[in-house]
Parts: structure tokens; sequence; C-alpha cells
């Protein structure tokens, strides 16, 4: 067979060509997700690489949403992090959701998406270190205390 037989017709450009190399806002909520649960369980990106075969760079790639993670190494994140596979779908906004998994223009997601996790209480780093400073306390009763003055205090705040 000759070079010019085997040669494949160029294929016609899709819509979202422009695009390509633009994370989608799907991966970049699962990223997320992912980077929230390792850091609230206090598991470096080493060491979660580590746990599923893979190296810190390319926790980060999924982190960022840049690399689109797959069905098995979801699953394998779920196990090792010890939540339900939709824990990386929960609180999803309704404009990622409207996009379907399609890549999204960046210009509409930059803004929003950095709004959004300025917003989001659970990606603040005080709130890290005080879920893992509750978690230390060994004895369940006081733990519990804690937590219901936490709640007393908070209602009679929010009641003034």
């Amino acid at each position: 067979m000759t070079k010019a037989a085997t040669k494949r017709k160029p294929r016609a450009p899709k819509a979202d060509d422009a695009l390509l190399g633009v994370p989608r806002a799907v991966d970049i909520h699962v990223g997320a997700r992912l980077r929230l649960r390792r850091t609230l369980l206090g598991i470096s990106q080493e060491k979660l690489g580590e746990a599923v075969g893979l190296t810190f760079q390319q926790i980060q790639k999924y982190e960022r949403g840049t690399n689109r993670v797959g069905a098995s190494r979801l699953y394998e994140f779920s196990r090792v992090l010890d939540v339900p596979v939709s824990f990386f779908f929960d609180d999803m906004n309704e404009k990622t959701r409207a996009t379907r998994g399609r890549r999204i223009d960046p210009k509409i997601l930059a803004d929003n998406a950095q709004a959004e996790l300025e917003s989001d209480p659970l990606a603040r780093r005080e709130t890290l270190e005080l879920v893992r400073a509750y978690y230390k306390i060994d004895d369940p009763k006081l733990r519990k205390r804690l937590f219901e003055l936490t709640k007393t205090l908070a209602n009679s705040l929010n009641a003034e």
C-alpha cells in the first residue's frame, strides 16, 4: 500500500474546536471536590498519588480540571477518600449542569468559578483547620458538647 492510499482525509472541524485545551466545567467541579475531600482529610497530593499509583503532578492536573477523571480512577479516589462516587458531583451549580459536559468559553467560567470558590465556606483554610482540630478531640462526649456549643453560639448570633 502506498503512503497516499493510507493517508487519512482531514476531519471536519467541530463546533468546540476553538476551545480545545480548555477544561470542561464538570471536570473543574470534580477536581475541586477531589481537592476539597483530600484537604479535609489532611492528605497531600503526593500521598494520594501514591495510594492510587499516580504522581502528585497528575493529581494536580485532576484537581485543576486540566485532565478528565475516568470512571475507574474516580472509583479509586472514592475508595481511598472514603466517599461515594456521587460526592464528586454534589453541589454542582446550574451553569455547570447546563453545559452537559461540553466545553464552555473560559470567559464565562473564569469570574463565576472564582467567586463561587471564594464564597464557599468549605473551601476556606480556616474551615479545614477547624475540622481537623475538631476531629483531634478523642473524647466523643467532649466533641459532641463542643459541637452543641458551636451551634448554640451560631444560632444566638443569628437571632440578634
